[in-house]
Parts: C-alpha cells; structure tokens; sequence
C-alpha cells in the first residue's frame, strides 16, 4: 500500500513539487497541471466547474490531481492560491486581468490606428508588468552567470521566437561575446550545433505550439551535456523542461495576434546586464594587476 502524500503547505511548494512530478503525470493530469501553474489566480478565485470548462477536463479530474498532491480534495488546494492571492501576490492577478482586457477588446470594433495603438500598449504594459513578477533577480543573475561561465553561446529561435533570438545574438556579437545564431537556413540546424559542447550554452526562445526544431535543437545539445537557458511561456513546456533555467515570459494577446513587447524587454534586460556585468570583472582583474611602478632593482 504506498504512503499517503504530505499536501504542500503553500502555494509555492505546490509549484515545485508540480513540477518535480509534472513528467510522471498521466496525460489528463498534465493538461492540469499546467493550467495550475499559468492560470494560479483563477484556480484560486473560480469555482470547479469554470476550471474544468477553461482547462478542458471534467471536474471529477480536478479533484483527483489534487488528491494525488496530497489534498483531501480541490477546494484545499484552492485555499493555497487564494491565501498567496489575499497577501498581496501582483503576479496572481495577471491572468484574470488579461483575460477583462481581452473581453474588453474583442467587444469592440476595430477603430481607427489610434486606437489600435492604444490597445497595444495597453495589452503589452500588462504583460511587462507580469514580467517583473515573474521573473526574478536570482533567475536573472543565474542566467547572466551561465552566459558569462560560457564559451560560447547558441542562440536560437524558430518562427514567431526568430525575432528575439536574432536580437539576443546580434547584441552579443556587438559585446564582443563568441556566439553562434542558429537560424537553420537550407535545414542546417543539426550541422550549426555540430560543434557544441559541455562549456556552451544554448539560449533557446519558444513558445507554444513550440517548434519542433526547438525541441529537436534542446535535446541534442542536452545530450552533450551542454547547459541550456530557455526562454517560453510555460515552466513545463517541452522546451522548458530539459532547460538548465527556464525564464518565463507570459506575452500579451491583443485582438489574437500575439506580441513579443516582453520577450524583448527581457533580452535587451540580458544582453546589457551580462555586457556591465564582463566590463566590471575586466576591471576588477585590472585592478589587481601590478602597476610596474614599485618593482625592485
């Protein structure tokens, strides 16, 4: 008979453990799970049936994923939301504001430029908004140590994720940083990692429905056991998974064409920390160095 589970105490430990066990879930389970982690205010605030609706399962489903974290049912496991959400938790809300701004939006008939203008940076001040919620300093500074630890960095990015991969390296390129674009031309991906290794980084940038090639590109270099920082919309995204450190970015959605505002944002917040963060260990090695002045005869 196997022991029974110790639920989390706090929403954040009920994150981590979904993670720790999201690849040992049945399909179905899965489909929850990630629900659970990109959509936490409402399974706080929401009642069964509006979650089972939004996330496509039947409510009997909810109740037994909770049940396998150990909860005596959903509403439990409820609680641990809503109690993050009562203390002041900004990064909870996002999901139910985007959601009014896009009833708003879609209710309306599409005006002149202006207005459209107003929409989009309306949609996209949310999402950069999430952004300094959900990603933090720490995932910062470790993704600036794995760029700064390594020597040399892919950089890819496939379909709507190709602008923001094209950015990232051409901005290490302009730093002086060894970097390689895989940008797959002629169906070279496979041949442009050819020479990747445990002392390199892949930045990868995806978002669902998640390239293939992306995921292809992820695999293979985990297999050479190189380090791997990927940037997507899900922590339990096929390309999220295999990930070294994942940074999410949750982009806007105005009139159902999705933005890059925040994808941008985050890699222009990379590129320029790692740049100050090179030029201030050069300087400090400099400093350390011997003057030439005071050496005896």
């Amino acid at each position: 008979m196997a022991e029974p589970v110790t639920p989390p105490t706090t929403a954040e430990e009920l994150r981590s453990a979904i993670l720790d066990r999201y690849e040992s879930l049945s399909k179905r389970l899965k489909q929850i799970a990630r629900y659970v982690l990109d959509e936490p205010n409402a399974v706080a605030l929401e009642t069964l049936a509006v979650l089972a609706d939004r996330s496509g399962v039947q409510p009997s489903a909810i109740v037994r994923f909770a049940k396998s974290f150990g909860f005596d049912g959903a509403t439990q496991m409820q609680r641990l939301f809503r109690d993050g959400l009562l203390s002041g938790n900004a990064a909870l809300a996002y999901g139910e504001r985007v959601r009014q701004f896009s009833e708003t939006v879609d209710g309306k008939a599409v005006g002149d430029p202006g207005q459209v203008l107003a929409e989009f940076i309306e949609g996209n001040t949310l999402a950069l908004q999430n952004l300094g919620e959900i990603v933090s300093s720490a995932d910062m500074a470790a993704a600036v140590k794995m760029m700064a630890q390594a020597d040399t960095i892919y950089v890819a990015g496939f379909r709507r994720s190709f602008p923001v991969a094209a950015y990232i390296a051409y901005s290490l390129h302009q730093v002086d940083k060894k970097t390689v674009f895989i940008d797959s031309l002629g169906g070279m991906t496979r041949q442009q990692i050819h020479g990747i290794t445990p002392r390199d980084l892949l930045i990868s940038v995806s978002y669902h429905p998640y390239a293939e090639e992306a995921v292809q590109l992820i695999e293979a270099a985990v297999d050479r056991d190189c380090k791997v920082l990927s940037i997507s919309d899900s922590l339990v995204s096929p390309v999220a998974k295999p990930a070294s450190l994942v940074l999410q970015v949750r982009e806007a959605e105005i009139r159902k064409f999705r933005s890059l505002s925040a994808s941008m944002c985050l890699a222009q917040a990379l590129v320029i920390s790692f740049a100050f963060s090179t030029a201030q260990t050069t300087r400090n090695r400099s400093s350390m160095k011997p003057s030439g002045k005071h050496r005896s005869k």
